[in-house]
């Protein structure tokens, strides 16, 4: 049965050299779900792997290439599903007081959840900012806190939900509430409800509300 492990690779500088340690994986049956260069000579994989990691670590310490290789926990395993609150500096510090208290709450029952804030303003860096959260690891949910959205925030809201990630708006002016996932109108409860709406250990199912507006 396939596992997922974490693998930090020290290797020489230069063209070619992640296809040379892909190609190790690969012929090992692993399946690379997540590689981030941590800088030219620092490579972090996520690999799913069916097989003894010992000897995945050892043929990628044979590559001329390579001086170190480590096995390391999972950014899954450390920092968990991450929360992403975005919008204007107030609303996001109130978003992130009821996420954060409540991570806490589940976390100390053995989830791991981590929240992540950015303060931001105008149509097109929000917009580029939902649109990225995408396309970063382990997000499962992104609070977009502020008192005016709409335009393209609305369409970029549409488009990663779409993509599966839930959304969760404060109840304000512009056509984003009408977008999102679910509507809270206090933004320290918004916080809580989208943390018991991503943790394991929480009853609380978004797509079982009969009103999505609170």
């Amino acid at each position: 049965m396939a596992r997922k492990i974490g693998i930090e690779v020290t290797a020489s500088e230069g063209p070619g050299i992640l296809h040379q340690l892909s190609g190790v994986i690969a012929a090992h049956q692993g399946d690379i779900t997540s590689v981030e260069i941590i800088n030219p000579r620092h490579t972090y994989f996520e690999i799913e792997f069916p097989g003894d990691s010992a000897e995945l670590a050892a043929a990628l310490r044979a590559l001329p290439v390579v001086q170190q290789v480590a096995q390391v926990e999972t950014m899954e395993k450390i920092y968990g599903k991450r929360i992403i609150i975005m919008g204007g500096g107030a609303q996001v510090g109130q978003v992130a007081l009821g996420a954060i208290t409540e991570a806490d709450r589940h976390n100390i029952r053995g989830e791991h959840i981590s929240v992540d804030t950015i303060p931001l303003v105008g149509e097109k860096p929000l917009a580029d900012a939902v649109r990225a959260s995408a396309r970063l690891p382990r997000v499962k949910a992104v609070v977009l806190a502020g008192s005016l959205m709409g335009g393209e925030i609305e369409d970029a809201v549409r488009e990663v939900r779409a993509q599966g990630l839930l959304v969760v708006s404060l109840n304000m002016a512009g056509s984003v509430p009408d977008a999102a996932d679910l509507v809270v109108t206090d933004p320290v409860q918004a916080g809580v409800m989208t943390v018991m709406a991503v943790a394991d250990t929480a009853k609380f199912t978004v797509g079982r509300l009969t009103r999505r507006v609170f």
